[in-house]
C-alpha cells in the first residue's frame, strides 16, 4: 500500500481523490468543539442554532473540517513528507451539517527542488473538500517538502519509513 510520495512521483496538474469519505457526526463535531475549547453555540446548542441562526441547525466547526481534510491527504501527498511548511490559503466555501459526508480530492499545483537540499524538494498542492451533494466545503493550499527517491531508500532498497516487523513465534 502507498503512504505519501517522493519528490519524483509528483506532476503538476495531477489530481489525488482521497478515499474513503468520511460521515460527519454531531459526536465528531462536538468531541472536537471541546477538545479545542471552541464553544460557540452555533456548533453546541441546537435550540440556539434552530432560533437564532440563517442555517437553522447546528454548523460543523470548520476547523474540523479542515483536519479532517488535511488527514485524508496524507495518504496520497504527505505520508513520505519531511515537513509541512505553510498553509498559504484556507476558505470555508459552504457550511458543513451534522450527516453530511465529506470527500476531499488534492491537485498539484507546483514541484521545484529544495535550493539547499539536494535530497529533498518541496511540492504545493490545493485540497478539495466536497460533501454529498458535490457543492465545495472547504479549499486550502499549502507546501510539503517531501524527500527524493534516491537519496530515501536504504541500501537493501527497502523504504526506510516503514518498520520491518518481526516474524511470529510459533505457538
Amino acid at each position: 500500500m502507498r503512504f505519501g510520495r517522493y519528490f519524483e512521483e509528483f506532476e503538476v496538474g495531477d489530481v489525488y481523490r482521497h478515499w474513503p469519505g468520511k460521515t460527519v457526526t454531531e459526536a465528531d463535531d462536538h468531541l472536537f468543539c471541546l477538545l479545542t475549547m471552541n464553544h460557540h453555540p452555533l456548533h453546541l446548542d441546537a435550540h440556539y442554532a434552530q432560533t437564532s441562526t440563517e442555517f437553522g441547525r447546528n454548523v460543523v466547526v470548520g476547523n474540523y473540517i479542515y483536519s479532517l481534510l488535511l488527514g485524508m491527504s496524507v495518504a496520497d501527498v504527505s505520508g513520505k513528507a519531511i515537513a509541512n511548511l505553510e498553509v498559504e490559503s484556507l476558505r470555508h466555501v459552504a457550511p458543513t451539517f451534522h450527516g453530511d459526508t465529506i470527500y476531499g480530492e488534492t491537485t498539484v499545483l507546483d514541484k521545484r527542488e529544495s535550493g539547499s537540499k539536494p535530497d529533498r524538494g518541496v511540492v504545493a498542492v490545493e485540497t478539495r473538500g466536497y460533501n454529498q451533494d458535490g457543492t465545495m466545503v472547504c479549499v486550502f493550499r499549502r507546501k510539503v517538502m517531501v524527500p527524493k527517491r534516491e537519496h530515501a531508500a536504504a541500501p537493501d532498497g527497502r523504504d526506510p519509513e516503514r518498520p520491518s516487523f518481526p516474524e511470529p513465534v510459533p505457538r
